[in-house]
């Protein structure tokens, strides 16, 4: 099914679920908006599903890998090679993610797009209490080429990236899965991140760029020069995301904006983590504006560009940590808080069911 196909499946969540929801939870042992976004969590995980009394019994976190040929111009604090380093760090279960989702009950499934790096089956076998997920490889690139001096894939690729994210949407419905979470891994991927935000929100370079990793001011100014080098010689087309994608993106970024296209066709409620996931999702929201329905933004990344492209989408973060790490934890993070919302909205007694009097009238 084309990406176009699965696009015209996605409907605009229904008012009339809404209202439902908020006569329920008006009905609770509280006074009528007490517990704030809680309640908006809440209703909107009803009109999402469609289900009166949704429920996230298996949650999952989708970390994309993928490397970057822009890592060659000194735009990260760390080498390429980190990205295969990390992923066999998340396969152990030793990354920040892993120890994350655990405490959220929720599966860690790392997706190799775009790795430049061939991960030689048979993998070690690893328990899925130290794990929380497996590898799967979905490999369309071995690392984007550099976008200082060319597009990042070809249109084919980034149109391949996508459908990466939109089969994995369905394999995990199937699987049942009620709640996604966005996650990446790729040393130098806030570079094509930032390019992605100021073609597609319209802001300058360096209103959007930030420090990534870690890179001091020199290498800064040097980031900010070669993603308006990329934007110049490349001339993504602001109106065709799927342009800006594979002239300025990365793998990984597409992947995440297909996941959200399938998870929002298929009615599945959706957090989106920091600024790269974020870039995945305006890929996905300029493709589709109706798949900002079914998006949870997680937190404020402390990348610059992040509350731009949140504004642009019109999302409003979860929580403000000061995170900028990436993988999924802050989605993970969310997952509770969201998780928190639906569990008062089910399990909080109503005013019939224990006799207590309700508000007077004015």
């Amino acid at each position: 099914m084309s990406i176009k196909q699965i696009i015209s499946r996605i409907k605009p969540t229904e008012q009339e679920l809404y209202e439902a929801a908020q006569k329920r939870l008006d009905s609770l042992t509280k006074p009528a908006g007490s517990l704030g976004r809680l309640e908006e969590f809440a209703r909107r995980l009803v009109t999402i599903t469609g289900e009166i009394m949704p429920a996230l019994d298996k949650k999952v976190i989708f970390t994309f890998a993928g490397d970057h040929g822009v890592t060659e111009e000194g735009i990260s604090a760390f080498p390429k090679e980190v990205t295969s380093q990390m992923v066999f760090n998340l396969l152990r279960g030793g990354a920040a993610i892993n120890v994350l989702a655990r405490h959220a009950n929720a599966d860690v499934v790392v997706i190799d797009i775009g790795v430049d790096f061939h991960f030689n089956p048979p993998f070690p076998l690893f328990s899925k209490e130290e794990t929380g997920g497996v590898l799967l490889s979905r490999k369309v690139v071995s690392g984007t080429r550099n976008i200082r001096k060319g597009p990042a894939m070809t249109r084919d690729e980034a149109i391949r990236c996508i459908e990466v994210g939109i089969n994995l949407a369905e394999d995990y419905v199937t699987k049942g899965y009620q709640l996604f979470g966005t996650g990446e891994m790729g040393i130098g991927n806030t570079t094509p991140s930032s390019a992605i935000a100021a073609v597609l929100v319209g802001k300058s370079v360096s209103e959007v760029t930030g420090r990534g990793t870690g890179i001091g001011d020199y290498a800064l100014r040097n980031k900010i020069r070669i993603i308006e080098h990329a934007i110049a010689i490349n001339k993504p087309d602001p109106s065709d995301p799927v342009d800006v994608l594979s002239k300025v993106g990365g793998a990984e970024i597409g992947g995440i904006a297909g996941l959200i296209i399938g998870a929002a066709a298929h009615r599945v409620p959706l957090v989106i983590d920091g600024f790269i996931s974020t870039a995945g999702a305006l890929i996905a929201y300029c493709l589709e504006p109706k798949t900002k329905d079914y998006m949870f933004a997680a937190h404020t990344s402390v990348e610059i560009g992040h509350k731009a492209m949140l504004e642009k989408i019109g999302l409003q973060p979860i929580l403000n940590l000061n995170l900028r790490l990436g993988e999924g934890t802050g989605a993970a993070l969310a997952m509770l808080v969201i998780e928190a919302g639906l569990k008062i909205y089910k399990e909080m007694a109503t005013f019939g069911e224990v006799g207590v009097s309700e508000k007077i009238q004015e």
